[in-house]
C-alpha cells in the first residue's frame, strides 16, 4: 500500500485513516457522528475497516472543508452524489452560490480589518491598564467608527 492511496482490496483502521488523510481521529468520528461517514464495517476483533470508497469519501469531504463549503452543503452534495442524482449544471449551481458567499465574507473581512485598524489607531501603545480596544470591545451600545 502505497502512504497516498488505498487499494480497493484493502483497509484502514481510524489511526490509519487519519495518518493518511491528515485528518483528526476525533473529526473522522465525528463526521460519522452526524452522518457525513456512514459506519465503516468492522473487522472480527470489533475494529472499524475503512475501504477505498470510504477514504474517497473523507478526501472528498476534506476537500470540500478547504474550499469552505459548509457540513450542510457537503450533506447536501454528498446527498446528490449517493443519489446518482445531479446534473453538471446544478453543481455549477452550488459552486457559484458558495463563490458568492465568499465574496461576502470577503467584503465584511475587510470591514472588520477596517474598524479594527480604527480601534488599533486610538491606541496610544501605552504601559497603564486603559486601552480604547479593550473600552470598545466591553462596550456594546458605542458606535465603533471606521476609518475612511
Amino acid at each position: 500500500m502505497s502512504s497516498k492511496t488505498t487499494n480497493r482490496d484493502e483497509f484502514l483502521t481510524r489511526g490509519a485513516l487519519a495518518a493518511q488523510t491528515g485528518c483528526n481521529i476525533e473529526t473522522i468520528r465525528y463526521y460519522e457522528q452526524i452522518g457525513i461517514l456512514p459506519a465503516p464495517p468492522r473487522s472480527q476483533g470489533g475494529h472499524r475497516l475503512y475501504g477505498h470508497a470510504l477514504v474517497r469519501r473523507l478526501h472528498f469531504v476534506l476537500r470540500s472543508r478547504d474550499l469552505g463549503f459548509t457540513l450542510e452543503e457537503i450533506r447536501e452534495l454528498l446527498r446528490m452524489v449517493d443519489g446518482d442524482n445531479y446534473t453538471c449544471g446544478q453543481i455549477e449551481a452550488l459552486a457559484l452560490e458558495h463563490v458568492q458567499a465568499i465574496r461576502r465574507k470577503m467584503a465584511d473581512l475587510k470591514k472588520l480589518k477596517v474598524v479594527l485598524e480604527t480601534m488599533a489607531s486610538q491606541c496610544g501603545g501605552g504601559k497603564i491598564p486603559k486601552c480604547p480596544i479593550i473600552d470598545a470591545l466591553f462596550d456594546a451600545r458605542a458606535p465603533i467608527r471606521s476609518a475612511r
